[in-house]
């Protein structure tokens, strides 16, 4: 019996992360039977190379997902929103980069390295979660499966491509403007959907997305809240507390994290075994030697799946509560690479197929 290959679609092929779900799909162990590649107008009849062959991008349209098998989209909210249904409706199954999903209770929110089960869920939608959920939650899940999780607060450091090429681009021009000794000009950062902007160039900007209640962001609503979904299967778990601070900062590439974390095992747990824990752990490197001044930084993990671990400490004052510093290349592990793993543990599974009913539960 031959083994089934797979029509896959990629939805925003030429941003910084549908540019990088190419090479990811091309590495991995999917039998791809044919690519399409679908983007804005602006962008049809441009190509890219997909294992040795040139692939003319086509305007994304409802029918371009006939015949589809899977989707990897990363077009933005309003176009996953828009067509996601559409290629659900003609059997696909899509895995979508944005946040428009993540929170919909008919659509699992997943990193396989925690909770790969939900992917037995699915009505032929998959959420990849924010970047910077993703990454800690790969080095938190050990942690729980170990001694217990009672409370969890992060304060990021992200990296300008968590806000898309422009805002990459920006911060390149922004920098090169501030060694000229010009003045820096700003018209994404921090968040286009807001009503100033600040150079991130030499500079840090404590405002991640839009502010909500209480004088959170929207970025740190998504930690709090996908955190929750993904490790206990609950957007508003009580079990679990976490809380988060989102800050840019002047780094093309690789988000990281303070991660200050409360274990209920408190007897059972210490740095070494903590440390022990994550170096055991899927998808984790541990880089933990301050004698050698060892530890993660983002230069070193552009380009890589894994996420990376140092730091690991106790806090001396409070009992059973621990410090680590988690870094990841957020268009990677973040992003793409997070997006096609889902993906082969979809075919791994035998899980891409669309379950009866599901086209209904997104109709408008």
């Amino acid at each position: 019996m031959s083994e089934r290959e797979y029509t896959v679609a990629i939805l925003g092929a030429t941003g910084a992360v549908g540019t990088r779900l190419i090479q990811q799909l091309e590495q991995s162990t999917i039998p791809v039977k044919s690519l399409k590649l679908l983007a804005s107008s602006r962008s049809a009849g441009q190509t890219r190379q997909f294992r040795g062959s040139d692939i003319v991008i086509e305007e994304a349209q409802p029918e371009s997902f006939e015949g589809v098998d899977l989707v990897l989209s990363s077009a933005g909210g309003s176009v996953s929103a828009r067509l996601l249904p559409e290629a659900v409706k003609r059997g696909a199954v899509a895995v979508d980069n944005t946040s428009f999903w993540r929170m919909n209770d008919n659509v699992p929110l997943v990193v396989p390295e925690v909770n790969e089960q939900a992917l037995y869920q699915h009505n032929g939608i998959v959420a990849n979660p924010n970047c910077s959920t993703i990454q800690m939650v790969v080095a938190l899940e050990p942690i729980r499966q170990n001694f217990g999780l009672k409370q969890v607060v992060v304060s990021t450091y992200q990296a300008a491509s968590g806000a898309g090429q422009s805002a990459w681009n920006e911060l390149l021009n922004q920098a090169q403007q501030h060694l000229n000794g010009e003045t820096e000009t700003a018209e994404i950062l921090p968040t286009k959907g807001d009503k100033k902007h600040y150079p991130l160039a030499f500079n840090l900007l404590p405002q991640i997305d839009v502010f909500e209640d209480e004088g959170y962001t929207h970025e740190e609503y998504k930690m709090i809240h996908e955190t929750k979904k993904i490790m206990l299967g609950d957007k508003n778990a009580p079990d679990m507390k976490v809380t988060a601070t989102a800050v840019r900062v002047p780094v093309p590439v690789g988000h990281g994290e303070t991660v200050y974390f409360e274990v209920t095992d408190k007897d059972g747990a210490s740095t070494k075994r903590i440390q022990q824990a994550l170096s055991d752990a899927p998808g984790v490197v541990l880089e933990d030697d301050p004698d050698h001044q060892i530890y993660p930084q983002p230069i070193n993990a552009e380009g890589k799946r894994d996420t990376f671990v140092g730091r690991v400490r106790p806090d001396l004052e409070n009992d059973g509560n621990y410090h680590m510093w988690v870094v990841s290349d957020n268009l990677l592990k973040g992003a793409a690479w997070n997006a096609v793993q889902i993906a082969e543990r979809l075919v791994a599974l035998d899980l891409v197929r669309v379950p009866a009913g599901s086209a209904e539960l997104f109709a408008d």
